[in-house]
């Protein structure tokens, strides 16, 4: 299981929403705070995507546009689905800019945040409950028994401290490229930004 932002790919996204609406300077100073743990992830993450409100639908596809994936992130993903290896994805952040990305990777599962949209535009709103810290880790929980796979043999990477509760939660926890907050709590932490890293600690 996999957080998305800075980990699968490497921008985050709602900071490339902002910098498309003009607003990149003040919402990427709330993102750094919210990932290194100084500000509570739910309410920093609905402060960001109120000042979106208003903006058209096809900010999101200007914003896919600008996603690359984490390099090594193909051949990690390759190789894991040659060997059967289930692979999920959480994110906190939006499920209508990463579906595409889940879709071509043929990834298994993918849980996110949801954006609100009225007539054709933001409504600066979340749809539903936030996927903050103890979400994710329940998302792993959900992604695990739904394959019938053991916690205990589940395999977690992730950046930031939303990602805290389900690197603790999986038999093996890796931080990558990751915030101190969450180094500290993980079994690994890898600090080359090389997803194909990852593969050195499958048996």
């Amino acid at each position: 299981m996999m957080d998305v932002d800075s980990t699968l790919i490497d921008q985050e996204v709602i900071d490339e929403l902002a910098r498309i609406a003009g607003l990149g300077d003040v919402v990427s100073q709330i993102t750094a705070r919210a990932m290194a743990g100084e500000l509570d992830f739910e309410s920093a993450l609905r402060e960001r995507v109120k000042l979106l409100k208003g903006q058209p639908l096809s900010i999101l596809d200007e914003v896919q546009q600008r996603i690359t994936l984490t390099h090594g992130a193909r051949e990690l993903l390759a190789s894991l689905q040659s060997q059967g290896v289930k692979v999920g994805v959480v994110t906190g952040g939006f499920e209508e800019v990463i579906l595409p990305i889940v879709e071509d990777l043929e990834i298994d599962f993918l849980r996110g945040n949801k954006l609100g949209v009225e007539n054709g535009s933001l409504t600066g709103e979340v749809e539903g409950s936030i996927i903050g810290r103890n979400e994710k880790a329940e998302a792993l929980r959900d992604f695990s028994s739904s394959y019938a796979i053991p916690l205990g043999e589940t395999i977690a990477v992730g950046d930031g401290a939303n990602d805290i509760e389900m690197i603790k939660s999986a038999g093996l926890g890796i931080a990558f490229c990751a915030k101190e907050v969450l180094r500290v709590q993980a079994d690994i932490s890898i600090e080359i930004r090389d997803l194909k890293l990852v593969l050195d600690y499958f048996l």
